[in-house]
């Protein structure tokens, strides 16, 4: 357990060690965070936060790992590059990426349950199908739509966000994005089919004793996981101005990060739903990628920064379970010894009740 100076999160010393690095490259810091830097890194963490509450679905609640994301993600994006470069409504191009996803989260969960293919190789199998399907979309490996409008930038929201209020206007519509997913995965959560989802997660028997179908529910989840991958992928997309075939390897590693950051960090912070944990866990993960190529890294490095910190964070996420285990597992042994001495008596010995009567 970590010893934090009053209970407070801030004065842990993972947090200690921080601010004394920042006051000693305070100079650093000055030059490298201004405002262009910090709405950057809550666009793109707020982005990826709606992935992230994807892969929260499949790696915390179901268990399963799937990485048919890091195809459903440059899936979203190569259906809006391609309607967007028509001309199509943008928050059109929103709404089929999101459909397109529960699609493709439901022909994964068809080949893990119906055709009894293992979770992780159904997963490589449509990532692996996806890679051809959105280039096929997209027409070509990269695809601009610099010039086109989008949900950050057309008529009506240039009406709406004048004067100083321009520069904030994307963070502002991502933020409303993001929450709308949010709070529609926690209503989820809290319905009949959400309980049985977390329920085939904890505990499979569970679901098969109520009479539900265990496969119909992981199909469920994985669609509704896709479905919001593929619709951070599209926002990524319009935020970006163009479609990459890039865009999709690594994706899951991010996804896992901000959930393994979010939940540890804020395991203990009673007032934050888990999901608000992994959307402030991909911002404070896009932060330190930004921040460390800010610091003279270069953005080549950027899937070797990605990797390192992932490591950093699963090994702190394991001592931390270790340390959490070791006093209940001492105090599960002693009592264990205990009730062997107390049951190690003569044979046909007896045994007394609370009042003290055999």
């Amino acid at each position: 357990m970590l010893n934090c100076k009053g209970g407070l999160l801030i004065n842990c010393p993972p947090f200690k060690l921080l601010r004394q690095f920042i006051r000693s490259n305070q100079s650093k810091f000055q030059e490298v965070i201004h405002v262009g830097l910090i709405l950057s890194v809550f666009e793109q963490g707020m982005i990826y936060a709606i992935m992230g509450l994807g892969v929260y679905i499949t790696y915390k609640i179901l268990d399963f790992p799937d990485l048919t994301v890091d195809g459903s993600f440059p899936l979203g994006a190569s259906i809006a590059a391609a309607m967007i470069s028509r001309d199509m409504n943008p928050l059109l191009a929103v709404l089929v990426a999101c459909a397109a996803g529960a699609v493709v989260g439901f022909l994964t969960g068809l080949i893990h349950v119906k055709l009894k293919v293992r979770d992780l190789l159904s997963g490589i199998i449509m990532m692996t199908a996806l890679y051809t399907v959105h280039l096929r979309i997209a027409g070509r490996a990269n695809l601009p739509i610099y010039g086109k409008a989008t949900i950050f930038d057309n008529g009506i929201v240039n009406s709406i966000f004048t004067g100083p209020l321009a520069q904030f206007k994307t963070v502002i519509i991502i933020l409303v994005v993001t929450l709308i997913a949010k709070y529609l995965l926690d209503w989820y959560l809290s319905t009949q089919s959400g309980f049985m989802l977390r329920a085939v997660g904890d505990n499979e028997t569970i679901v098969t004793s109520s009479g539900v179908d265990e496969g119909k529910v992981k199909i469920i989840g994985l669609a509704i996981s896709n479905a919001l991958v593929t619709t951070g992928g599209c926002i990524y997309a319009q935020q970006q101005r163009f479609y990459d075939a890039s865009m999709g390897p690594g994706t899951v590693v991010i996804g896992l990060a901000s959930v393994i950051i979010g939940t540890s960090l804020f395991r203990k912070v009673t007032f934050l739903r888990v999901t608000s944990s992994v959307v402030i866990g991909s911002i404070l993960y896009k932060a330190c990628v930004a921040i460390a190529i800010k610091l003279g890294m270069p953005s080549s490095d950027l899937k070797l920064i990605t990797a390192v910190l992932f490591l950093a964070i699963l090994v702190i996420a394991m001592e931390r379970k270790t340390k959490m285990k070791d006093p209940a597992n001492a105090g599960g042994t002693n009592a264990a010894v205990s009730a062997g001495s107390t049951g190690s008596g003569a044979p046909g010995a007896q045994t007394r009740n609370g009042n003290g009567e055999a």
